[in-house]
């Protein structure tokens, strides 16, 4: 058998392997539920919820859109992983009036929807209208966030918010120091 046959020779059965396998893990079980919606918050507007449904209800809410890739393993696998985190860690379909929500700022860091999730689904960009809009619902709806005074885009990059000292008012005391007349 000459050495360009056995070359040949073991990269088919390599692919053959990688095939077999390929096939064998597609029988792993994965969990894709979608459990009932138990509660909901209670939206200040329609539009809130829609626009909160189309950025973050994949991976924050009961009633995630599966799509066709999930159903091919090993990614099937991450996406399962990722939604059940995302639903540990704030679910909308299972909502507790007492729940700590921390919506506003993951929206307003940029953090939410992360990027890997929009390369995939694309109608879950906001525009910068759409994202202002969503942020003044949860507002409304929640309450405001531990950053109340932020605009999208103006906090540094430690997520803080930044401060102006041209606001602050001081006054002299008798000894030249600067104090605030707080």
């Amino acid at each position: 058998m000459n050495v360009k046959k056995l070359i040949a020779l073991v990269v088919g059965l390599g692919a053959i392997m990688v095939g077999v396998g390929f096939l064998i893990i597609q029988l792993a079980p994965v969990d894709k539920s979608n459990p009932p919606v138990v509660s909901e918050p209670q939206w200040d507007s329609p539009q809130t919820r829609a626009l909160a449904d189309r950025a973050c209800f994949d991976c924050h809410s009961n009633e995630t859109r599966w799509p066709w890739y999930s159903n091919v393993a090993p990614v099937s696998w991450m996406i399962a992983s990722e939604v059940r985190e995302g639903r540990e860690h704030l679910n909308y379909s299972n909502w507790r009036p007492d729940e700590e929500n921390e919506s506003i700022e993951a929206v307003l860091s940029g953090e939410m929807p992360p990027r890997q999730y929009l390369l995939m689904h694309p109608e879950a960009r906001l525009t910068e209208a759409e994202q202002a809009t969503l942020i003044a619902g949860l507002r409304r709806t929640f309450g405001p966030g531990e950053n109340e005074g932020d605009e999208i885009g103006e906090s540094d990059d430690d997520g803080q918010n930044q401060h102006n000292n041209d606001d602050d008012r001081h006054e002299d005391d008798d000894d030249g120091r600067k104090v605030d007349d707080d």
